[in-house]
């Protein structure tokens, strides 16, 4: 009877310990945990946005999917290149910009798999690729930063064109290396064709002093160095809700009337097609552009736009609504083509 009893025991326990080893976690390829549960991959995530924002969005995706994310930051036409480059053995799942003529050089390549239908309805038409290839998930709006100690209404120029006139000789800044400003230059081409934009380039050699950056340009009007430059909004709104140190004697002009100097840039996102987690490369790009991720965009100190209609901009911006940028087709948007007339004009 104890003897029955005991090879009772140890028959079903090694009936466990098989059942167990079939089912439990193997280790060799690293994709399941000792009790079976798939273990969720790191993504590699290319980052060409400002990190704190890329990052405050990424570590909420983080704590809702469970999800890790590794971030490798650099320039819009770096990173482009490098997943180009790279071709089939990319590390790269998902490519963020800060402006989208980097998006669409990947696109144009075929380096992107289509975006789900469901994230791509997230985010209004006019924001993304018309076919599928990558989403905008936050927007920057071109601005004309001004001395008003220098400048007096009636003297600003009604047009960004304006500034290839000589009487802004020497009294114009513009940071010509940058992503920002040569996106600002794709939409001056695509709006005004290639003659007008050579020629307006040329006007900006003559006329403009080349910063390192927008806030460099931007302090340089501060300090009474130049009267305007051209930047993105958000430069100046950050050093407002910080100190307002480089920006106490700075205004800015949003040129309206669907002016190229109206333009409205958006930061892309999309899944790089050599990816090897597509599925959860795919559930990143639709939480950028969710509710919840367009929320941590509206909030986040980086101050950019958010591009949700279920999400409000943030209330220190001016709204959307009243930006009246130009109609862009923002997926041909040509960067390469910029570049070609930047360094013509000899501002690159």
């Amino acid at each position: 009877m104890r003897f029955g009893r005991t090879v009772g025991m140890l028959a079903g326990s090694l009936t466990l310990a098989l059942l167990a080893s079939a089912c439990g976690g193997s280790d060799t390829a690293g994709s399941e945990t000792t009790s079976g549960s798939a273990e969720k991959p790191t993504l590699v995530l290319y980052n060409a946005q400002h990190e704190e924002l890329t990052q405050a969005v990424v570590d909420g995706f983080t704590q809702e999917s469970g999800i890790k994310v590794e971030l490798r930051s650099g320039e819009d036409p770096e990173l482009a290149n490098q997943i180009l480059a790279e071709g089939d053995a990319s590390p790269a799942d998902v490519f963020v910009t800060e402006n989208s003529p980097s998006m669409t050089l990947v696109a144009g390549k075929g380096g992107f798999a289509p975006v789900d239908a469901a994230t791509k309805a997230q985010v209004p038409a006019q924001f993304s690729a018309a076919d599928g290839s990558w989403v905008g998930w936050a927007a920057r709006s071109t601005v004309l930063a001004y001395n008003p100690t220098q400048l007096q209404q009636a003297q600003l120029p009604a047009s960004i064109m304006e500034l290839a006139d000589p009487a802004w000789s020497g009294k114009i800044g513009i940071a010509a290396a940058g992503a920002d400003f040569q996106a600002i230059v794709s939409a001056v081409l695509q709006l005004k064709g290639e003659a007008a934009t050579a020629a307006w380039l040329k006007g900006l050699k003559a006329n403009a002093k080349i910063y390192q950056g927008n806030n460099a340009a931007m302090k340089a009007v501060n300090a009474g160095e130049i009267q305007a430059a051209v930047i993105y909004h958000y430069y100046w709104y950050k050093d407002q809700a910080e100190s307002g140190e480089n920006t106490k004697n700075v205004k800015l002009l949003y040129f309206g009337d669907k002016d190229p100097g109206a333009f409205v840039g958006v930061s892309g996102a999309g899944v790089v097609k050599s990816s090897d987690h597509p599925a959860e490369a795919q559930a990143l790009v639709k939480y950028l552009t969710s509710k919840a991720g367009q929320q941590i965009v509206a909030d986040s100190q980086a101050l950019e736009y958010s591009l949700s209609t279920e999400v409000p901009t943030n209330p220190a911006l001016k709204p959307m609504s009243e930006l009246d940028p130009p109609v862009i087709d923002i997926a041909q948007l040509n960067g390469p083509k910029v570049v070609e007339l930047m360094t013509q004009a000899g501002l690159l």
